[in-house]
């Protein structure tokens, strides 16, 4: 929306040129019913308009429409309009002139930020998907892989980062395939001390040794019929690796204390977040022992790798805690999620679902602002973020940044920046004057 004919036929030119259906308007009052009438998008309005103004239409927009985004634009660029437009609601400030391609730019950003949010409000686990959260094209090939282990009998190799969620694959290849109603047995090689690793796998009988009471049934004795999932199995000892071999070569063990040869009929899963290749190639794990358990292997990606994945599993997450707590799910800020999503996230699924838990508990509003977010994760530079700028154009946008989210607070900004306010008042003069 514009009061000058000819700068709205430029932006509808433009915009449509980029594949948006645009209507246009020369004044507040022709805009109103537009936003009644159509489902609404984006809200581009210059920031000088007659009788009403834009952050007057800001503010109907935030009030009525909250699911609209707005961009301003204003041939009279200052600093705390910008901060004035932002804080009031809008998602974009351009200054003009504005070139075609600043434009669309711009609107991209926006558009990309109203699907993040669409995504958020859906539900949890589109259908098909095993009860694993996920959307992307990363892990629809996963998908197609457990579909495919779950239709044989074959060992399987889940490989991938900690915290990815490779247990979860492990059980939704064994509870879709024919083994679903016998047990799924899960054993992390980490964490049998040396000493009982013949016992805890497979089991000893009455007096097989000392402070052996009773007997009991190792844990592939347990999985007969069914799974056994051998979690990280790249950090089992060289004793345990070849115990595994041996039973997996043989489908026959003994318990401890005794001779008599049991037969045990269960499939392999196994997990590791090391690449195995590579420790057979430095001797450190057994070829023949990779080579029986890798029939099937399935990568798990990494959070970083799964886009717009991240978005739906902060929305699970909140839900899922809120719903413990028996309050209602707070929303992230456009600046928090943004955070979220240009974080690294060396934990991946893991540390978000302990971070969202964390936040559920300790933020008593609706919503979740940055200064929520741990100290690491405020000011993140964003992934595939421009490099080409200058030390001063980082450092104003930054500033901006701040400033927005403080709610042009210069005190509190001054004390985020590590200034004084008096260095914060020169900055942004000199930012003024450099408009």
């Amino acid at each position: 929306m514009d009061d000058s004919a000819n700068t709205l036929e430029v932006l509808k030119r433009n915009l449509q040129s980029g594949g948006y259906e645009v209507y246009t308007c020369q004044a507040v009052a022709e805009a109103l019913p537009l936003l009644e009438e159509l489902d609404i998008d984006l809200v581009i309005t210059d920031f000088r308009m007659p009788q009403a103004t834009g952050l007057d239409l800001i503010k109907h927009v935030r009030d009525n429409h909250q699911h609209t985004e707005i961009m301003m634009i204003t041939g009279y660029p200052s600093i705390p309009g910008a901060v004035k437009a932002i804080k009031d609601g809008a998602g974009e400030y351009l200054a003009k002139p504005f070139t075609a391609d600043e434009l669309l730019t711009a609107v991209q950003r926006i558009v990309d930020r109203l699907l993040r949010r669409r995504i958020l409000s859906t539900g949890d686990t589109p259908p098909d998907n095993f009860g694993i959260i996920g959307n992307s094209p990363e892990m629809k090939r996963v998908f197609r892989r457990i579909k495919q282990a779950a239709k044989s009998d074959a060992n399987v190799l889940i490989s991938g980062n900690s915290g990815t969620g490779k247990e979860l694959v492990a059980r939704a290849v064994h509870y879709n395939s024919d083994r679903r109603s016998a047990p799924f047995v899960p054993v992390n090689c980490t964490a049998i001390p040396e000493g009982l690793v013949e016992s805890e796998l497979f089991g000893h009988v009455k007096g097989a040794f000392t402070g052996a009471k009773n007997g009991r049934a190792g844990f592939f004795e347990i999985a007969h019929g069914g799974s056994i999932f051998l979690d990280e199995i790249g950090d089992a000892s060289p004793n345990m690796q070849a115990k595994i071999l041996r039973v997996i070569q043989s489908k026959e063990f003994c318990k401890v204390g005794s001779s008599k040869v049991l037969t045990v009929d269960t499939r392999i899963l196994a997990a590791t977040h090391e690449n195995l290749k590579q420790l057979v190639e430095e001797g450190s794990f057994r070829e023949d022992l990779y080579y029986r358990i890798n029939i099937v292997d399935i990568p798990v990606p990494t959070l970083r790798e799964r886009g717009d994945d991240m978005l739906a599993l902060i929305n699970h997450f909140l839900n899922k805690f809120s719903k413990a707590m028996r309050r209602t799910a707070p929303v992230l800020s456009d600046e928090a999620l943004n955070a979220l999503r240009n974080h690294p996230w060396p934990g991946n699924v893991r540390e978000m679902e302990n971070l969202i838990h964390r936040l559920v508990v300790i933020v008593d509003r609706d919503v979740i602002e940055v200064a929520d977010l741990p100290e690491d994760m405020r000011f993140s530079l964003p992934a595939g973020g421009r490099i080409d700028r200058s030390l001063e154009e980082v450092e104003a946008e930054h500033i901006l940044n701040v400033l927005a989210m403080t709610g042009d607070n210069k005190t509190r900004a001054a004390e985020i920046l590590g200034i004084n306010r008096k260095t914060l008042r020169e900055k942004l003069k000199r930012m003024e004057a450099q408009k």
